[in-house]
Order: C-alpha cells, then structure tokens, then sequence
C-alpha cells in the first residue's frame, strides 16, 4: 500500500477535504488536545472495519464518537442523567468522554456489541473544524480510536501517525498535521450510566476536579466492571523497550524523569518535563525516542498518584505490564 500523504497547512480547503474523505468512507488521521486520533465515518461500518483492520484492533473494543457540541448529545444517546449534562456543559469541550446509553444510530460496530456509547467534544480546534465540517454535509459523527497499532504507544504528532501507520494507509486516507498534541495522554472516561458517575479511566480530568463539582466514584475501588472501554487492557501503551518504574537507571538505559531528579551517569536522559503536565505532555514522545535510539530498558520515576499524576501512573502501569 502507499503512504498516506500529509496536510501539513490544515487550511480550510484541506479540512474540507478531509471531511470529504471521510464520507467517502476513507480514513483521516487528526489532532486533538489528547493524542491523536484515526478517524472514519461513525455510521460507515465498512469505514469502521478499516480502522480495526490498520490499527489491529479487536472488533469487540469499542470507539470513541467525536461530535461537535453538546447539541448533538441527543443524537448519539438516550437515557441522559442530568449529572451527564452537567459534566458535558463544565468540562466540554475538552479531554473527557462520556460513556452513556447508545441511540438507535450508534451501532453495534462502533459499540463493540454493547449498548452503551462512549461520546466526546475535543478541544483542539483543527479536530472542532473537522468535525463541524463533517456534521454539516452528512448525519453523523467522528469514530476514532487512537492513532496507532494497538497496544502500541499513542501518537502526539502527524510524524508519529506516518510512522506507526504509513504502511497501512491507502493514498485516499489523509493526515491533518496539527503539531504537537498539547496534553499527550487520552481522554477522562466516565460512566454515566448508573445513578452516579464513576472513572473508568484516569485524565487530564482529573478526580480532584470532578470531586469539586460532582459526587464521583474511581472505578479503581470498585470490585468489577462489565463496560468495555479504550484502553481497558491490563496491557496497553506499550513500547519495545522494557519499562523500569521507580528503579534507578543502570549504564545504557534511558531514563525519564521530572527535572529535579539528576542523570546518572552514562544514563540516556530522554526528556526533564519541569511538572507533571510537562510529563505528561511528552510521554509518549519520549517512549517513542527510546524505541528510536534501540533502547532495551527505560527507568521511569513516576510522578505523586495524585490530579494529573493518577492518569499518567495508570499509562505507566499498563506499559510496564506489556514490557
């Protein structure tokens, strides 16, 4: 197959064509605030097994709906608590998704044969565009995991995108280059389908700002979940090299860190994020690096398991476990 060719300027001509791309049933790679994602037609399954097919995705691993506003809430779910509207009206657009019960045009190729729906408005403005542009010529939405292979490290770059997925592409697909995803780790997801909300998975939202604003649950406490959801396996977000957590670093190894830990010496330092959102912001980035330079082990000192930290342990964890 060729590569997918890139829209570096993203001018409006070029989000236009994306948006026509994607009713045409080819697949278009975008930036978001998070991490980038590969998108199709929500209600194009042939599209949708595309995005399985490049990502190696199992089929019963459900996406993520990117909509534009909250206005199209209704179109994609039912049975919507007022908790939900809240959440959306507070924290959207912005890195958080809702899961909810699903509409009668959110099918079972987009839901992994569940009834429920994951739901998101990003903040990026390339992704508000294009999403926007696609709503207007068709009655649908944005389908979009992550931009990789699965189980893979997410992509916060377009470069990212063409390495990981360029030999799957097909020239009719298309990557808009938005430079560097601005926060680097994936979407808050949240259950909405209870009484009361619970995290599914740790983000840039974190539990500290729903606990100022709503009763929440942390679905880590709770004994089990039956809700499929992105990045649910135990391994995921995985590079080839081995991951080391809260291990000083030996001769040769890479080494990640916040910048008030020094370098070892003959330690490959990848990166010295000032803060955690620093840290998370170039994550993945600096994973990517370590592959890139044939690196065998990276030691990470993690982040406090507070705010922001919380969602950056649990992306540690899974790619620890696959190492």
């Amino acid at each position: 197959m060729s590569n997918s060719p890139f829209i570096s300027n993203c001018t409006a001509d070029a989000i236009r064509d994306a948006a026509l791309a994607l009713k045409a049933g080819h697949l278009v790679a975008f930036p978001t605030e998070t991490v980038y994602g590969l998108g199709a037609d929500a209600r194009n399954p042939d599209a949708i097994k595309r995005i399985y097919e490049v990502k190696g995705r199992p089929t019963d691993h459900p996406l993520i709906v990117h909509i534009s506003s909250l206005n199209e809430l209704d179109k994609w779910a039912i049975d919507i608590p007022e908790y939900a509207i809240k959440l959306a009206r507070k924290f959207w657009p912005g890195p958080m998704t809702l899961i909810l019960k699903r509409s009668e045009i959110a099918g079972d190729f987009i839901t992994g044969g569940q009834d429920t729906v994951g739901l998101r408005v990003p903040s990026d403005p390339i992704a508000q565009a294009l999403i926007t542009e696609f709503e207007k010529i068709s009655n649908s939405a944005i389908a979009a995991p992550s931009a990789n292979r699965f189980g893979r490290v997410s992509p916060t770059s377009s470069a990212d995108v063409q390495e990981e997925l360029g030999d799957y592409l097909v020239s009719e697909d298309l990557i808009l280059d938005g430079g560097i995803s601005t926060i680097g780790i994936e979407s808050t997801i949240i259950d909405c389908t209870a009484s009361i909300p619970s995290i599914l998975r740790s983000g840039f939202v974190t539990h500290e700002d729903l606990e100022l604003f709503l009763c929440i649950e942390d679905n880590h406490s709770l004994s089990s979940t039956v809700t499929k959801y992105s990045g649910s396996f135990d391994k995921h977000y995985s590079p080839a090299c081995k991951i080391k957590l809260d291990q000083a670093p030996e001769a040769g190894e890479g080494f990640f860190a916040l910048s008030h830990f020094e370098t070892p010496p003959n330690v490959i330092r990848l990166a010295s994020p000032s803060n955690t959102k620093e840290f998370a912001k170039c994550l993945y980035s600096s994973l990517r690096l370590a592959d890139n330079l044939g690196l065998s082990k990276v030691s990470i000192y993690q982040p406090p398991d507070i705010e922001l930290g919380r969602a950056i342990r649990d992306r540690l964890r899974k790619a620890s476990n696959a190492s």
